[in-house]
Order: C-alpha cells, then structure tokens, then sequence
C-alpha cells in the first residue's frame, strides 16, 4: 500500500513537473523521527542523586599530551618543529581549552594531559623542575583557565607527577648541597634515592604544593619503580589531605593505597582478544577480578596503538575498536583512552605513536564513542551496576548490568559469523523486551518462551530490558507525523500548483 501510493505520488510530482525524491525523501523524514523517539523512549535519563557522590569507577579518562594535541597559540612556539616527530610540535594550553568542547561532546570526564613540569622533552620524560610549568605549553594563568573552563563543563584535568627519572639538568640535581639525593643515572636520565627521607620529604612539599596551587582533580604518580609501598602511600595521603577529593591513580603496578588498580598485562589481554575475530577471550575477566576499580584499555602512550595490532592482523582499525570500544566502555572498571584512537592513529613505538591530532578526519569512530558514553553518563547502571556473563565463547560475548532501578544486555559479536543467543524470562524476567539502542532492534519473547537475541557479525548492540508494553507507541506517533508532515508537503504543493497554472492562463 505505501509503496504503491509512494509510486503513485512520484507520478504526480512528475506531471506537476517537481523532481522530487519522495522514497528518499520519506525515508529520511522518517528515520529522523523515528530516532528522535527512540532516544526519548529508550535512553534512560540521569538521576538527581547522581552527581552527589561520584567515585572513579564512574569516571573515563582521555589520556592526551600536551604538546600533540592542537597548537592554539603562536606565542610560545619557539623551537618547534612538527617535521621532527622527537621534537616540541607546538601544542598548549590554549589547545587545549579550545578544544574542550571536542574532549567532553565525546563524554570523557577526565582529561588526563601527562606531566606538565618544565622539561627537555615534548612529553615531559625530562623534567628539570617539579614547581616550573613548561613554557612550551604556557604560562601558569592560561593552565589555571583551563582547569577552570573544563570544570564548569564537568571535565576535571589530571596530570602526571614523575617521582623519578628526570633530567640531569633538574634544579635539584644541580644543586651541589643534594648530591646524596642521586642514587644513579641510567639512560641520560637521574635517579633520585627514594630512600632518603630529605628526598622524600621534598617530593611530597612540591606534590602538595602544586596541589595546593592548581584546581585539578586528579594526580597520577609515575616513574614509582624503586619506591616502596609505605612512602607512595605517604605521598597519597598527603596529597588527599591537601584535596580530599583528589584522585590518585599510576600508571605502574602497585600495591600502594591508589583509587584504582593498573595492570600493564590487562591492555594485553584486551589487546589480544579484540585485534582480530574469533579470538580466544578465555582471560576477559582478569583484569577486573580485584577489589579497586581497574583502568581498563587496549593501549597507553608507552606501547604500540592498537590500529597497528589490527593492521598487523590484516583487519580493519575503525571496526576493531568500534568492537573494543563498545565493550570496554560497558565493561567495569575506568576506561582509559589514548588521544587519536577515535581516529584510528597508528604507530609502533614513540614518537611515532606519539602524533600530532589531524582534527580533519572522519569522525565515525568518535561519533561512535559519543553515544556509547552518552548512555554510560546517563545510567548509573552501566557505570556501577551488577555484572554477570552469560556467555562468553571465542569472541561471542553476552553480559548484563544490573540495578534496582533497571538491567541492560549488552552482546558483543566479535566473531566472523552472525550470532544467536536465546536468553531466558528466569535471565531477564517475565514480560520483557530487549530495546537496541544502537541499532534500534527490538526483541520480544517468541513461541518457544525465549529471547533470540541475532547479532551480525563485528558488531555490538546494548540493550535495554523494558516492560513489554504492546504496541510501540513512540513508533506509531513517529509514523503518524511522517504522514502528517507528508500531506501537508502535498497540499501545499498542490495550491501552489494551481497559482501557477491561473498565472500562466492569464498570461495566455
């Protein structure tokens, strides 16, 4: 019927002498509307009780370098050079506040922007100073303005603070009256004794000063190798009586009192099972096995991207982290993303994985990301729900998340072939449906008193389980405006038809 009207209605058009689409035209109108209501319908919306009392397992970090990211003044580029990859590239602080609006549309409450402390390096390797900022990326007030303007958008900035392995031209190091605080120098850089307690004592004032001085919300203490679990946990409460709200993470493995736990093999094992289909993903629940909130991520800064695991395995980047990153950000634990993976960057090793952001490219994969962290911010559910896997096969994964205010399933085919997994009313509850918000698919219990959940392959679908209602009212209203919108566009078409027509008769 709708089809042989469309026809019917193209014909008319025709003779009326109007080229008009109308079967691509309707089916646009419609998918508009159509996803129009199903983000009313379907996306949940955030509770008033929320945003009291957040944790960081409800957080996702954006890991970023100051100097790769964008260049938004000219007044500090001296001795750049963006054609030398081990070279300052020009990147500052006023990129960065020009670009926040592209940092928190994607849904990232963190922006992590590495060590910022004076330094020979463009990733701030070599610090000479724990109390200087880098004049490359700015001065101290333009930094403060954007721990402000990300602020006021939700965003917290976190930075690095390296407790080793800095310059040998350090301030420290070249004072004559500190030389017992060098324990060795190993590969150009200097290596302060972390048992002296001089030493100790002066890494946590510069810690806390800085806190003290800058608004940030959130530490990560690097380079912690050769120091032991009492003084880090020294170093932490410090910093959390400067800043009681203050997250203290690191980017090494520790059994210090940190807000969350890092492992460098978890990156492997996600890493490992989502480069390619069908691979074994028998270790999935490992890195989240312990009782912190794990960083979770298929990369750092300090290892190979994760494209060019993808391209060594002859696959296509934009889908295997569509894959990754549909899963991770669903998964428990803190999501820790790497600047330029929602553009597929590549690299093996630094500088080369260390690029210059191309703001210029496609923005499918961050288009991507925007929704699926739309829905993690919007529920706490998916941020802190209960998770339980129901399946999970050489790449066919199935878990849920679960709460007193509501429950989603979340499928991940990342195998070569279309999947189907029949859930149960005793897995969901009785009276259910599946809302796909993704790819708006909707799945209601058949004659076999089960839920066939059919997923193609490469793809992830997160579900919403709703009440089975009947009739699927926001579909029915979208339709009926389509039509509405439809025959208004004809009426009006017709009457100016007729002026016409009386105009060239009375021309005639």
């Amino acid at each position: 019927m709708t089809i042989l009207f469309g026809k019917m209605t193209e014909d008319w058009f025709e003779r009326e002498g109007i080229k008009v689409k109308f079967k691509k035209w309707i089916s646009a109108t419609a998918a508009s509307l159509l996803l129009a209501t199903s983000l009313v319908s379907a996306t949940p919306v955030a509770h008033a009780d929320e945003t009291s009392t957040r944790t960081i397992a409800e957080e996702s970090i954006y890991d970023l370098l100051v100097d790769r990211f964008f260049n938004g003044s000219g007044t500090n580029d001296f001795d750049t050079n963006t054609q030398d990859a081990t070279k300052f590239a020009g990147g500052d602080f006023a990129g960065l506040q020009d670009k926040l609006k592209f940092i928190g549309e994607m849904g990232f409450t963190i922006a992590s922007i590495g060590p910022i402390f004076a330094t020979e390096k463009y990733d701030g390797s070599m610090p000479t100073s724990y109390s200087s900022i880098e004049r490359h990326f700015g001065t101290a007030e333009e930094f403060q303005s954007v721990i402000e303007a990300y602020k006021a958008k939700n965003v917290s900035i976190m930075v690095d603070f390296p407790l080793n392995n800095v310059s040998p031209n350090h301030e420290w190091a070249k004072d004559s009256a500190k030389k017992d605080w060098i324990a060795s120098t190993n590969n150009g850089q200097v290596q302060w004794d972390l048992t002296n307690k001089d030493v100790q004592d002066a890494l946590v004032k510069s810690a806390t000063d800085f806190i003290s001085t800058y608004d940030v919300g959130g530490v990560r203490l690097t380079n912690i190798a050769g120091a032991d679990t009492e003084f880090i946990n020294a170093v932490i409460k410090a910093l959390k009586d400067t800043k009681k709200s203050l997250y203290v993470i690191s980017n090494e493995e520790s059994d210090a009192n940190f807000d969350a736990s890092f492992s460098k093999g978890s990156a492997d094992i996600y890493r490992n099972i989502f480069k390619n289909v069908d691979m074994d993903s028998t270790k999935l629940m490992e890195p989240i096995a312990g009782k912190k909130p794990t960083q979770i991520m298929i990369d750092s800064l300090d290892t190979h991207r994760f494209t060019f695991d993808s391209a060594t395995e002859n696959m296509f980047p934009p889908t295997r982290l569509k894959m990754a990153m549909g899963a991770l950000f669903m998964m428990p634990g803190i999501p820790v993303v790497q600047y330029g993976t929602e553009i597929a960057m590549n690299g093996e090793k630094k500088p080369d994985t260390h690029q210059i952001y191309n703001f210029k490219t496609d923005t499918e994969l961050i288009d991507y990301i925007k929704n699926v962290q739309s829905l993690r911010n919007k529920s706490e559910t998916l941020r802190n729900g209960d998770f339980e896997v129901l399946t999970n096969e050489n790449g066919l994964l199935v878990f849920t998340r679960t709460s007193d205010k509501e429950k989603w399933v979340i499928m991940v085919n990342n195998t070569s072939e279309t999947q189907r997994v029949d859930l149960t009313p005793a897995q969901l509850g009785e009276g259910k449906m599946l809302n796909g918000i993704i790819h708006e698919e909707k799945v209601r219990i058949n004659e076999k008193d089960v839920y066939p959940v059919i997923l193609n392959r490469e793809m992830v679908e997160i579900y919403q389980v709703r009440n089975d209602e009947g009739l699927n009212v926001p579909y029915m209203v979208a339709l009926g405006l389509v039509w509405l919108i439809f025959i208004g566009f004809v009426v009006v078409i017709i009457r100016r038809g007729k002026v016409r027509r009386k105009e060239q008769d009375a021309l005639n």
